[in-house]
């Protein structure tokens, strides 16, 4: 079959351009076999990244009809797949598929689909994830695990840095300061790990602003397209939950954020915005500065008759709380 290749090209200090290859290929054949066969026999300038061939490596990541993902896992058939269920194509049409395949995101472009993952591999290393023993005398033997100790870190153990994850962050793309999900998920599994001696440092440090935990905006991409199924997204969400079990409200304003979400909906059902404002950022009066940064936003709403003056609960709120209840009930649920 054929199949329309509509490939990034870019090269230093120039603009970017589309190039389209025409593939005689078949639904079997990955779309990195596919790429090979255009820089074998079409066009010999074309740059990517490959090595294994056996989704193991993950230097094949890129872009592959707008969603990250590895070339060696993905094949055309899938890819057709996709694009008749996603766009609403139909199978049998008498027209060639197409392709577009682009370099990963948030992470400069050095040639093609090659791109430079200097600031990815930075990120990775502010959270230090390498098991800590420092404190500890070294031992006659080596640091046993127990299986039930060692099966915290199976789903994370799989990452392979391939990067689509981080490509697709939406917090990384608006806040340079986020190490994103790659290095979160990283920071989970070191915690996570029996051996390590240095738990309550590391949560300070994922704790602050929004360059830890707090700066994850919850868009679950990096679930979405992580090849090896690592989850990052419910590593960062566990990692929040150790966060919130040993701080108070009054610690920062990321945790009062949660805290006082869940007990405004505990209350009322859904959200009262007046109260809402006053407590996270005015910190029940006591913050000052954040209660002035919020008098534009409330005096432009009651110009406007959007202020609320009065709170009416919801008609559920009473089966709400019981929801509440019964997760709080559970046996493996953290108290925020």
């Amino acid at each position: 079959m054929q199949v329309i290749f509509k490939v990034f090209r870019q090269q230093q200090n120039s603009a970017p351009t589309w190039k389209t290859y025409v593939v005689e290929t078949a639904p079997s054949s990955t779309i990195l076999d596919c790429l090979n066969k255009i820089k074998w026999e079409q066009d010999g300038t074309l740059a990517f990244r490959k090595n294994c061939r056996n989704t193991i490596c993950g230097s094949c990541a890129m872009r592959i009809n707008g969603r990250s993902a590895l070339a060696c896992k993905e094949n055309v058939r899938s890819q057709i797949a996709r694009l008749n269920h996603d766009f609403g194509m139909k199978d049998g049409e008498d027209k060639i598929p197409e392709m577009t395949i682009a370099p990963l995101g948030n992470m400069p472009v050095i040639r093609d689909l090659v791109v430079n993952m200097e600031g990815f591999w930075n990120n990775l290393e502010k959270v230090t994830p390498y098991v800590s023993t420092a404190s500890r005398n070294i031992p006659e033997r080596e640091f046993l695990q127990t299986p039930q100790e060692r099966s915290q870190l199976d789903q994370t153990g799989n990452c392979i840095m391939c990067g689509a994850c981080y490509s697709e962050c939406n917090a990384v793309e608006v806040n340079p300061d986020f190490v994103g999900p790659h290095a979160l998920a990283k920071a989970y599994r070191t915690f996570a790990d029996s051996r390590d001696d240095d738990s309550e440092n590391r949560l300070e440090k994922y704790n602050e602003g929004t360059q830890g935990v707090w700066g994850c905006t919850r868009c679950y991409y990096c679930n979405s397209v992580c090849p090896m199924e690592v989850a990052p997204m419910d590593k960062i969400t566990k990692i929040k939950q150790e966060i919130l079990t040993k701080k108070t409200k009054q610690d920062s304003r990321s945790i009062r954020h949660r805290k006082v979400l869940v007990e405004l909906v505990q209350a009322g059902g859904w959200i009262d915005e007046r109260q809402f404002g006053l407590q996270v950022v005015g910190d029940y009066f006591r913050d000052l500065q954040g209660l002035l940064s919020i008098a534009p936003l409330g005096l432009r709403m009651i110009t406007k008759g959007k202020f609320p003056f009065s709170f009416e609960p919801s008609e559920g709120a009473q089966e709400v709380r019981t929801l509440i209840n019964s997760v709080r009930e559970q046996p493996n649920y953290h108290q925020p």
